[in-house]
């Protein structure tokens, strides 16, 4: 019988959530502490600057692969998430921070499946809050440029509602505008992640333990591990995949958030 053991003798160990609290590797013990997942965030920073100035820097009328590529990248996000969403106009004034929240996002996802890495920057709730606080800022700005005072009123006291009424509609007004939307901005993101992150490594935990320990002692129910290794290589396609909808879907609702508080009453 394979039994599954936490020992320290080469038995089966799964995923735990102390993966995303990893010891400081610089700095310990004072505010600048870095651990993997910030040197993981800092990293992924660097690099999507160093590729959008190279991307941006002497374009062509008629554009090379990189440069028809990048166009492509930027104009997805243009036209799908902003433009459409926001229109032409509004869209120019949100054009920038949309665009960098959503590459930023898609980065950080992506290191949860690249070797060596192997955790998503968005995994721990740090990055995910931040960005969530942002996309509410703007938020709030966006209903107070257009409508001011009126953004506050149009927003718990929405028009053709019998006045009698605002007692319930208020309250559920206020915490499904201003306390639900960042909060399910950041749990979205983070859930996914963490849930994405445990998966791969109970997979790929197995599939070590199959190989290395059963197969390697002669037992042939190790050849499990080939079973575990097919899933973990499926869910790594689908984590692929969850990385670029999770980057779609923040950035898209961070849009749609800024074009109701544009509307005139809502």
């Amino acid at each position: 019988m394979v039994r599954f053991t936490d020992d320290t003798d080469g038995g089966f160990h799964g995923p735990s959530l102390e993966e995303f609290f990893p010891p400081a590797i610089f700095f310990e013990g004072t505010p600048f502490e870095l651990n993997r997942i910030m040197l993981i965030r800092i990293l992924v920073t660097i690099l999507l600057i160093v590729w959008l100035v190279i991307a941006t820097r002497r374009m062509r009328i008629v554009p090379t692969r990189f440069q028809a590529a990048n166009e492509f990248l930027l104009g997805f996000v243009r036209n799908n998430i902003v433009v459409e969403t926001l229109g032409e106009k509004d869209g120019k004034r949100f054009m920038a921070p949309l665009m960098t929240m959503f590459f930023l996002i898609l980065g950080l996802n992506l290191t949860g499946v690249i070797p060596f890495l192997n955790i998503a920057g968005t995994s721990v709730i740090g990055t995910p809050l931040v960005l969530a606080i942002v996309s509410y800022v703007m938020f709030i700005y966006a209903g107070i440029k257009k409508n001011g005072g009126r953004f506050f009123k149009n927003s718990l006291f929405p028009s053709g509602v019998p006045w009698f009424l605002y007692i319930i509609v208020t309250p559920i007004e206020l915490i499904s505008t201003f306390v639900l939307r960042p909060v399910t901005l950041t749990l979205r993101l983070l859930m996914n992640m963490v849930a994405g992150h445990m998966l791969l490594v109970l997979c790929f935990s197995a599939t070590q333990f199959f190989f290395f320990t059963v197969l390697a002692d002669g037992n042939l129910i190790g050849l499990l591990g080939i079973g575990s290794f097919a899933f973990g290589a499926v869910f790594t396609l689908f984590e692929l995949l969850v990385a670029v909808l999770q980057a779609y879907v923040f950035t898209f609702l961070a849009a749609v958030y800024i074009q109701l508080a544009l509307a005139d009453e809502h």
